[in-house]
């Protein structure tokens, strides 16, 4: 099983996270932010990857260091529960619709960290969420994992809507890129020999 385990404590923020990438989708969320939980339980369940965060963070201030730091946390574990990377397909893409929002999210697993973002969000919050930090949280997750992350909102004028299918089409193209092809198990997909 491809599982990580990261703990992170800062003067900001306490979290313990976990993962399984060959999981089914379980979650047990609690970040302090409601809809923080609903986007990585979505990211959870539509990515079959097991995920547990449980994080004290300081939102008396906001919920910026909460957010960027469970990204921080969720890209770590992402690159150790990977290993050396052999066999995995390496490469997801999807065009994913969530009511009229149209969200194009495509990843490559490279080992160079790199966010290329492009989501209108017209909102300045969702409840309590700033959604400023739908960037952050991603940047902060393609760094640490080593992956180049493209989110590009096709369509879309409710806010929710638009986060939500973002934070889904990254599970599902997760999903695919992290997925082992048996024909290709032993080998570091990669003309490098190595990510």
């Amino acid at each position: 099983m491809r599982e990580a385990k990261i703990e992170r404590k800062t003067a900001e923020t306490d979290i313990s996270l976990g993962l399984n990438l060959d999981g089914k989708g379980v979650s047990q969320i609690d970040t302090g932010c409601g809809f923080l939980d609903h986007m990585l339980t979505l990211f959870s369940k539509h990515g079959r990857i097991d995920l547990t965060v449980k994080c004290v963070g300081d939102t008396n201030v906001d919920y910026h260091h909460t957010t960027e730091d469970i990204g921080i946390c969720l890209g770590q574990a992402i690159k150790n529960a990977l290993g050396d990377k052999k066999g995995i397909v390496r490469y997801g893409d999807i065009i994913l619709p969530m009511d009229e929002a149209l969200i194009l999210c495509a990843v490559d697993i490279s080992g160079r960290g790199g966010l290329y973002y492009s989501l209108d969000i017209p909102s300045d919050r969702v409840g309590s969420f700033d959604t400023e930090l739908t960037q952050e949280f991603f940047i902060a997750v393609a760094r640490e994992a080593g992956i180049t992350l493209h989110l590009k909102q096709l369509a879309g004028v409710n806010s929710h809507h638009i986060i939500e299918g973002a934070f889904k089409a990254f599970g599902r193209v997760m999903k695919q890129a992290v997925s082992v092809d048996p024909q290709f198990k032993d080998e570091i997909p990669s003309t490098k020999g190595v990510i």
